[in-house]
Protein backbone atom coordinates (compact mmCIF):
# COMPACT_ATOMS: atom_id res chain seq x y z
CA UNK A 1 0.00 0.00 0.00
CA UNK A 2 1.16 3.52 -0.81
CA UNK A 3 0.06 6.73 0.87
CA UNK A 4 0.59 10.36 -0.06
CA UNK A 5 1.56 12.69 2.79
CA UNK A 6 1.13 16.49 2.73
CA UNK A 7 2.66 18.86 5.30
CA UNK A 8 1.76 22.57 5.45
CA UNK A 9 1.61 23.55 9.11
CA UNK A 10 3.93 26.56 8.95
CA UNK A 11 6.49 27.76 6.43
CA UNK A 12 7.39 24.60 4.52
CA UNK A 13 5.33 22.65 2.00
CA UNK A 14 6.28 18.98 2.01
CA UNK A 15 4.89 16.07 0.02
CA UNK A 16 5.99 12.43 0.17
CA UNK A 17 4.97 8.93 -0.88
CA UNK A 18 5.39 6.07 1.58
CA UNK A 19 5.03 2.35 0.85
CA UNK A 20 4.28 0.08 3.81
CA UNK A 21 6.60 -2.60 2.41
CA UNK A 22 9.31 -0.68 0.53
CA UNK A 23 9.45 2.36 2.80
CA UNK A 24 9.82 5.93 1.61
CA UNK A 25 9.51 6.19 -2.17
CA UNK A 26 9.89 9.95 -2.55
CA UNK A 27 9.81 13.23 -0.68
CA UNK A 28 9.93 16.80 -1.95
CA UNK A 29 10.00 20.06 -0.04
CA UNK A 30 9.62 23.75 -0.69
CA UNK A 31 10.83 26.07 2.05
CA UNK A 32 9.66 29.67 2.46
CA UNK A 33 12.78 30.81 4.33
CA UNK A 34 13.85 33.32 1.69
CA UNK A 35 10.38 34.88 1.56
CA UNK A 36 10.04 35.32 5.34
CA UNK A 37 13.67 36.37 5.96
CA UNK A 38 12.82 39.91 4.86
CA UNK A 39 10.42 40.20 7.81
CA UNK A 40 12.54 38.44 10.42
CA UNK A 41 10.03 35.64 10.96
CA UNK A 42 7.04 33.82 9.51
CA UNK A 43 4.21 35.99 8.16
CA UNK A 44 1.12 33.71 8.37
CA UNK A 45 -0.79 35.25 5.45
CA UNK A 46 2.20 35.00 3.12
CA UNK A 47 2.80 31.42 4.26
CA UNK A 48 -0.77 30.42 3.43
CA UNK A 49 -0.67 32.00 -0.02
CA UNK A 50 2.59 30.26 -0.86
CA UNK A 51 1.26 26.85 0.21
CA UNK A 52 -1.64 27.31 -2.23
CA UNK A 53 0.83 27.71 -5.10
CA UNK A 54 3.05 24.79 -4.10
CA UNK A 55 0.80 21.89 -3.11
CA UNK A 56 -0.34 20.66 -6.54
CA UNK A 57 3.05 20.94 -8.30
CA UNK A 58 4.75 19.16 -5.38
CA UNK A 59 2.17 16.33 -5.47
CA UNK A 60 2.91 15.81 -9.16
CA UNK A 61 6.65 15.86 -8.51
CA UNK A 62 6.43 13.42 -5.59
CA UNK A 63 4.42 10.94 -7.67
CA UNK A 64 6.86 11.30 -10.54
CA UNK A 65 9.86 10.67 -8.29
CA UNK A 66 8.12 7.63 -6.81
CA UNK A 67 7.44 6.33 -10.34
CA UNK A 68 3.74 5.85 -9.59
CA UNK A 69 0.42 7.32 -10.70
CA UNK A 70 -2.44 8.62 -8.53
CA UNK A 71 -4.22 5.27 -9.08
CA UNK A 72 -1.44 3.53 -7.13
CA UNK A 73 -2.31 5.38 -3.91
CA UNK A 74 -4.39 3.90 -1.09
CA UNK A 75 -4.98 7.14 0.85
CA UNK A 76 -3.98 10.77 1.29
CA UNK A 77 -2.63 11.94 4.66
CA UNK A 78 -2.30 15.57 5.67
CA UNK A 79 -1.31 17.68 8.66
CA UNK A 80 -4.50 18.69 10.48
CA UNK A 81 -2.73 20.46 13.35
CA UNK A 82 -1.27 21.96 15.38
CA UNK A 83 0.05 24.91 13.39
CA UNK A 84 -0.92 28.17 11.71
CA UNK A 85 -4.62 27.94 10.86
CA UNK A 86 -4.32 29.41 7.37
CA UNK A 87 -1.36 27.23 6.47
CA UNK A 88 -3.12 24.14 7.83
CA UNK A 89 -6.28 24.92 5.86
CA UNK A 90 -4.46 25.20 2.53
CA UNK A 91 -2.83 21.80 2.90
CA UNK A 92 -5.97 20.19 4.30
CA UNK A 93 -8.21 21.52 1.51
CA UNK A 94 -5.75 20.38 -1.13
CA UNK A 95 -5.42 16.93 0.43
CA UNK A 96 -9.14 16.40 0.96
CA UNK A 97 -10.00 17.58 -2.56
CA UNK A 98 -7.36 15.29 -4.03
CA UNK A 99 -8.59 12.33 -1.98
CA UNK A 100 -12.21 13.02 -2.89
CA UNK A 101 -11.40 13.26 -6.59
CA UNK A 102 -9.62 9.88 -6.47
CA UNK A 103 -12.23 8.30 -4.15
CA UNK A 104 -9.53 7.64 -1.55
CA UNK A 105 -9.64 7.94 2.24
CA UNK A 106 -8.36 11.22 3.72
CA UNK A 107 -6.26 10.74 6.87
CA UNK A 108 -5.75 13.71 9.25
CA UNK A 109 -2.37 13.56 11.03
CA UNK A 110 -1.12 15.25 14.18
CA UNK A 111 1.98 17.28 13.33
CA UNK A 112 3.83 16.33 16.52
CA UNK A 113 3.03 12.65 16.08
CA UNK A 114 4.66 13.00 12.68
CA UNK A 115 7.81 14.36 14.32
CA UNK A 116 7.71 11.73 17.05
CA UNK A 117 7.54 8.89 14.51
CA UNK A 118 10.05 10.39 12.05
CA UNK A 119 12.94 8.26 13.43
CA UNK A 120 10.93 5.23 12.27
CA UNK A 121 11.99 6.20 8.75
CA UNK A 122 15.57 5.27 9.69
CA UNK A 123 17.38 1.96 9.94
CA UNK A 124 17.57 0.65 12.58
CA UNK A 125 14.20 1.77 13.87
CA UNK A 126 13.57 2.32 17.58
CA UNK A 127 11.58 -0.41 19.30
CA UNK A 128 8.59 0.43 21.49
CA UNK A 129 8.34 1.42 24.30
CA UNK A 130 10.60 4.46 24.70
CA UNK A 131 10.84 8.00 26.02
CA UNK A 132 10.56 10.67 23.31
CA UNK A 133 11.98 14.17 23.49
CA UNK A 134 10.16 16.46 21.06
CA UNK A 135 11.97 19.76 20.49
CA UNK A 136 10.51 21.82 17.67
CA UNK A 137 9.93 25.53 17.15
CA UNK A 138 6.91 25.79 19.44
CA UNK A 139 7.09 22.61 21.52
CA UNK A 140 9.43 21.04 24.07
CA UNK A 141 7.96 17.83 25.48
CA UNK A 142 8.99 14.58 27.10
CA UNK A 143 6.60 11.74 26.27
CA UNK A 144 6.37 8.16 27.46
CA UNK A 145 5.52 6.16 24.33
CA UNK A 146 4.13 2.66 24.79
CA UNK A 147 3.10 2.32 21.13
CA UNK A 148 1.89 4.66 18.37
CA UNK A 149 -0.91 6.80 19.80
CA UNK A 150 -0.31 5.69 23.39
CA UNK A 151 1.34 8.81 24.79
CA UNK A 152 1.83 9.92 28.39
CA UNK A 153 3.04 13.48 28.89
CA UNK A 154 5.96 13.51 31.34
CA UNK A 155 6.90 17.16 31.02
CA UNK A 156 6.67 20.19 28.76
CA UNK A 157 7.76 23.81 28.55
CA UNK A 158 5.78 26.12 30.82
CA UNK A 159 6.79 29.19 28.80
CA UNK A 160 9.18 29.50 25.84
CA UNK A 161 10.00 26.28 24.02
CA UNK A 162 13.66 25.53 23.27
CA UNK A 163 13.15 26.45 19.62
CA UNK A 164 11.63 29.81 20.54
CA UNK A 165 14.59 30.49 22.84
CA UNK A 166 16.96 29.72 19.97
CA UNK A 167 15.09 32.11 17.66
CA UNK A 168 15.02 34.94 20.23
CA UNK A 169 18.67 34.48 21.18
CA UNK A 170 19.66 34.56 17.51
CA UNK A 171 17.76 37.82 17.10
CA UNK A 172 19.51 39.33 20.12
CA UNK A 173 22.84 38.42 18.53
CA UNK A 174 21.89 39.99 15.21
CA UNK A 175 21.51 36.70 13.36
CA UNK A 176 18.90 36.90 10.58
CA UNK A 177 15.94 34.51 10.30
CA UNK A 178 16.07 31.55 10.54
CA UNK A 179 18.45 31.84 13.44
CA UNK A 180 19.00 28.25 14.59
CA UNK A 181 21.53 26.99 12.00
CA UNK A 182 23.56 30.21 12.02
CA UNK A 183 23.54 30.31 15.82
CA UNK A 184 25.03 26.80 15.82
CA UNK A 185 27.80 27.91 13.42
CA UNK A 186 28.53 30.97 15.55
CA UNK A 187 28.71 28.86 18.73
CA UNK A 188 31.47 26.73 17.21
CA UNK A 189 33.70 29.82 17.31
CA UNK A 190 33.02 30.48 20.99
CA UNK A 191 34.96 29.61 24.13
CA UNK A 192 33.31 27.39 26.71
CA UNK A 193 32.85 28.77 30.22
CA UNK A 194 33.01 32.47 29.35
CA UNK A 195 29.25 32.79 29.96
CA UNK A 196 27.72 30.44 32.55
CA UNK A 197 24.03 30.84 31.81
CA UNK A 198 21.42 29.24 34.11
CA UNK A 199 20.08 25.73 33.63
CA UNK A 200 16.39 26.40 34.36
CA UNK A 201 14.30 24.18 36.65
CA UNK A 202 16.96 21.53 37.29
CA UNK A 203 16.24 21.74 41.02
CA UNK A 204 12.48 21.67 40.45
CA UNK A 205 10.90 18.20 40.71
CA UNK A 206 9.42 16.75 37.56
CA UNK A 207 10.27 16.97 33.88
CA UNK A 208 8.86 20.37 32.91
CA UNK A 209 11.01 22.92 31.10
CA UNK A 210 11.38 26.71 31.21
CA UNK A 211 13.55 28.70 28.81
CA UNK A 212 12.21 32.24 29.37
CA UNK A 213 14.73 32.91 32.16
CA UNK A 214 17.59 31.67 30.01
CA UNK A 215 16.49 34.01 27.23
CA UNK A 216 16.46 36.90 29.74
CA UNK A 217 19.96 35.97 30.91
CA UNK A 218 21.18 36.18 27.30
CA UNK A 219 19.47 39.56 26.93
CA UNK A 220 21.22 40.84 30.05
CA UNK A 221 24.57 39.61 28.77
CA UNK A 222 24.03 41.38 25.46
CA UNK A 223 23.15 44.62 27.24
CA UNK A 224 26.12 44.31 29.58
CA UNK A 225 28.47 43.88 26.63
CA UNK A 226 26.76 46.21 24.17
CA UNK A 227 30.03 48.08 23.60
CA UNK A 228 31.99 44.94 22.70
CA UNK A 229 29.17 42.63 21.62
CA UNK A 230 30.83 41.72 18.33
CA UNK A 231 33.70 40.20 20.28
CA UNK A 232 31.38 38.34 22.66
CA UNK A 233 28.73 37.05 20.25
CA UNK A 234 30.32 33.62 19.73
CA UNK A 235 30.93 33.11 23.45
CA UNK A 236 27.32 34.05 24.23
CA UNK A 237 26.04 31.71 21.51
CA UNK A 238 28.07 28.81 22.89
CA UNK A 239 27.08 29.55 26.48
CA UNK A 240 23.43 29.58 25.49
CA UNK A 241 23.67 26.36 23.47
CA UNK A 242 25.49 24.59 26.29
CA UNK A 243 22.79 25.67 28.76
CA UNK A 244 19.99 24.33 26.55
CA UNK A 245 21.81 21.06 25.84
CA UNK A 246 22.64 20.55 29.51
CA UNK A 247 19.04 21.25 30.56
CA UNK A 248 17.63 18.82 28.00
CA UNK A 249 20.16 16.17 29.03
CA UNK A 250 19.27 16.39 32.73
CA UNK A 251 15.53 16.35 32.09
CA UNK A 252 15.85 13.36 29.76
CA UNK A 253 17.85 11.49 32.39
CA UNK A 254 15.15 12.24 34.93
CA UNK A 255 12.41 11.02 32.59
CA UNK A 256 14.28 7.81 31.76
CA UNK A 257 14.88 7.02 35.43
CA UNK A 258 11.26 7.84 36.25
CA UNK A 259 9.96 5.39 33.63
CA UNK A 260 12.69 2.80 34.05
CA UNK A 261 13.46 2.96 30.32
CA UNK A 262 16.80 3.09 28.55
CA UNK A 263 15.64 3.98 25.07
CA UNK A 264 15.42 7.64 24.00
CA UNK A 265 13.97 8.95 20.74
CA UNK A 266 14.71 12.58 19.85
CA UNK A 267 12.81 14.46 17.14
CA UNK A 268 11.81 17.93 15.96
CA UNK A 269 13.71 20.77 14.32
CA UNK A 270 15.94 21.61 17.29
CA UNK A 271 17.18 18.01 17.38
CA UNK A 272 19.30 18.82 14.32
CA UNK A 273 21.63 20.84 16.59
CA UNK A 274 24.99 19.06 16.91
CA UNK A 275 25.70 20.14 20.50
CA UNK A 276 22.31 18.87 21.65
CA UNK A 277 22.82 15.57 19.84
CA UNK A 278 26.26 15.12 21.38
CA UNK A 279 25.00 15.87 24.89
CA UNK A 280 22.17 13.35 24.61
CA UNK A 281 24.41 10.71 23.06
CA UNK A 282 26.81 11.11 25.99
CA UNK A 283 23.88 10.68 28.38
CA UNK A 284 22.77 7.42 26.77
CA UNK A 285 26.33 6.09 26.74
CA UNK A 286 26.53 6.80 30.47
CA UNK A 287 23.18 5.06 31.02
CA UNK A 288 24.12 2.16 28.73
CA UNK A 289 21.01 2.86 26.72
CA UNK A 290 19.98 3.49 23.12
CA UNK A 291 19.27 6.77 21.36
CA UNK A 292 17.58 7.40 18.02
CA UNK A 293 17.36 10.53 15.86
CA UNK A 294 15.73 11.30 12.55
CA UNK A 295 18.16 12.34 9.84
CA UNK A 296 18.53 16.10 9.77
CA UNK A 297 16.33 16.63 6.70
CA UNK A 298 13.50 14.91 8.59
CA UNK A 299 14.02 16.88 11.81
CA UNK A 300 12.37 19.96 10.34
CA UNK A 301 8.84 19.88 8.87
CA UNK A 302 8.47 17.47 5.96
CA UNK A 303 5.96 15.33 4.12
CA UNK A 304 7.75 12.04 4.83
CA UNK A 305 6.88 12.07 8.53
CA UNK A 306 3.24 12.84 7.70
CA UNK A 307 3.11 10.01 5.17
CA UNK A 308 4.56 7.55 7.69
CA UNK A 309 2.29 8.61 10.55
CA UNK A 310 -0.66 8.66 8.14
CA UNK A 311 0.06 5.10 7.06
CA UNK A 312 -0.05 3.91 10.68
CA UNK A 313 -3.39 5.65 11.24
CA UNK A 314 -4.79 4.37 7.93
CA UNK A 315 -3.83 0.75 8.65
CA UNK A 316 -5.53 1.05 12.05
CA UNK A 317 -8.73 2.27 10.36
CA UNK A 318 -8.48 5.77 11.87
CA UNK A 319 -9.42 7.85 8.84
CA UNK A 320 -11.40 11.04 8.42
CA UNK A 321 -14.22 12.01 6.13
CA UNK A 322 -14.09 14.72 3.49
CA UNK A 323 -14.83 17.50 5.97
CA UNK A 324 -12.01 20.02 6.15
CA UNK A 325 -11.30 20.51 9.84
CA UNK A 326 -7.99 21.67 11.29
CA UNK A 327 -6.76 22.16 14.85
CA UNK A 328 -4.32 25.04 15.46
CA UNK A 329 -4.08 23.72 19.03
CA UNK A 330 -4.29 19.96 19.45
CA UNK A 331 -2.91 18.09 22.50
CA UNK A 332 -0.81 15.11 21.45
CA UNK A 333 -2.05 13.02 24.36
CA UNK A 334 -5.64 13.32 23.08
CA UNK A 335 -4.90 10.95 20.18
CA UNK A 336 -6.33 7.46 20.04
CA UNK A 337 -3.88 4.59 20.58
CA UNK A 338 -3.32 2.22 17.67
Amino acid sequence: MRILGIESSCDETGVAVYDDEKGLLSHVLHTQIAMHAEYGGVVPELASRDHIKRVVPLIKLALEKASITPKDLCAVAYTAGPGLIGALLTGAMGAVAYAKALDLPAVPVHHMEGHLLAPMLEDPKPVFPFVALLISGGHTMLIKVERPGSYELLGQSIDDAAGEAFDKTAKLLGIPYPGGPELEKLAKKGHSGVFAFPRPMLKTPGCDFSFAGLKTAVLNACLEHKDDLDEKRADIALGFTEAVADTLKHKCERALKQTGMKRLVVAGGVSANTDIRNALQQLMQKMHGEIFFARREFCTDNGAMIAYAGMQRFKAGQIGDYTVKVHPRWPLISLKAL
